[in-house]
């Protein structure tokens, strides 16, 4: 799973990165402190994993991964070469999800690219971008396509499909918001479109915010009515905390959480939103050697389940021995889990569940 983190400069983009993968990312409090994206692997915390280590006695736990990419702030006229312009925008293409940072916080000593605190607009300002961006791609297809429709009057429907999402973008609206059937959206998807990409709205708030508990204030009410239009994910989190969180050790870092009245960390609010928004599951392998998260889409078959392990796993996929999670937890080994019936044996058919402990049996 590759997350983008974007936002305009100065709104605590990097030092979200800083803290969720310890990167070390450059962080200051002028425009494009971030040039070329940053990328950190932040491994995805699931307390399933310590619990089969102790019931198989692994050698080690290889939990499942998220790539955070901190790209460039952005600022208007991007898509027309302003600031870093199309580099920006290129960037966003190859994550599967955006996150986008928005200053919810106000500080005379932290510079606002527009003189002025203003989340909807601020988040006006970065999906226009994308959808200028969105709109010349679309012009460029409906010309493609009109011509070879000529010879192929199947294609009209895409003409009718692209000219409605160009009319909907040039109203200001994301092609995420927009509602498409279930096959049209998987030729709106093969368009790769900037502002059809899944986002999650970071609200950034400050300490005295979450001193005082106030994790809703006006300017966090702002994004989530933006975000219903979209719907989209929200997250509340202050970034300068997120920094001070992530330098400390395990116990001392639920300490100062129960200190602060948070029940998770920042990072744990993104990896749950973030396996919400893309429909997301992870199934869990285990033995002596290792134990292993992987991540799959939900609805997934046991097949292209195994393929993630191995590709000859799913060439010569013959069943799955398949077991819930909590059940072999209750039971403790996979002998008692087995007399009491709850050990299966599934077939190429069978759609894995999260939590789903797997050994895949194959023959190639």
């Amino acid at each position: 799973m590759k997350l983008g983190i974007v936002g305009l400069p100065n709104v605590g983009k990097s030092t979200l990165f800083n803290a969720i993968t310890k990167a070390g990312a450059e962080s200051a409090n002028y425009p494009f402190c971030t040039i070329e994206p940053n990328m950190g692997v932040v491994t995805v915390p699931d307390p399933r994993l310590q619990v089969l280590r102790d019931l198989y006695d692994s050698k080690r736990v290889l939990p499942t991964a998220i790539e955070f990419y901190d790209i460039a702030g952005l600022v208007k006229g991007a898509s027309n070469g302003e600031g870093l312009g199309n580099k920006f925008l290129s960037h966003i293409r190859e994550v599967a999800a955006i996150v986008h940072v928005v200053r919810c916080f106000e500080d005379e000593n932290v510079i606002h690219v527009d003189g002025k605190i203003g989340p909807k607009s601020d988040i006006e300002t970065i999906n226009l971008e994308l959808i200028f961006s969105d709109i010349e791609i679309i012009d460029r297809r409906i010309q493609r396509t009109v011509k070879a429709a000529k010879a192929d009057k199947k294609l009209l429907s895409e003409v009718e499909i692209l000219e409605k999402l160009k009319t909907d973008l040039e109203n200001g609206i994301s092609a995420r918001a927009l509602e498409f059937s279930e096959e049209d959206a998987e030729f709106v998807r093969s368009l790769n479109l900037l502002s059809y990409k899944p986002i999650i709205y970071v609200a950034n708030i400050s300490e005295e915010d979450v001193a005082e508990g106030n994790f809703e204030n006006d300017f966090v009410q702002e994004v989530r009515e933006h975000a219903v239009t979209e719907n989209a994910e929200v997250v509340v989190i202050c970034a300068k905390i997120e920094q001070e969180i992530s330098e400390l050790e395990d116990d001392d870092k639920r300490e100062f959480l129960a200190e602060l009245g948070l029940s998770e960390s920042g990072l744990d609010k993104l990896v749950k939103a973030g396996y919400h928004l893309l429909d997301l599951i992870s199934f869990l392998t285990a033995g002596p050697q290792e134990v292993r998260a992987w991540t799959i889409r939900r609805g997934t078959k046991a097949p292209q389940a195994a393929g993630k392990i191995h590709t000859d796993f799913e060439r010569g996929f013959i069943r799955a021995e398949t077991i819930a999670f909590e059940d072999l937890q209750e039971h403790g080994t996979m002998a008692a889990a087995r007399e009491k019936g709850l050990v299966r044996l599934e077939g190429k058919e069978y759609i894995v569940k999260d939590g789903d402990v797997i050994l895949f049996r194959f023959n190639v």
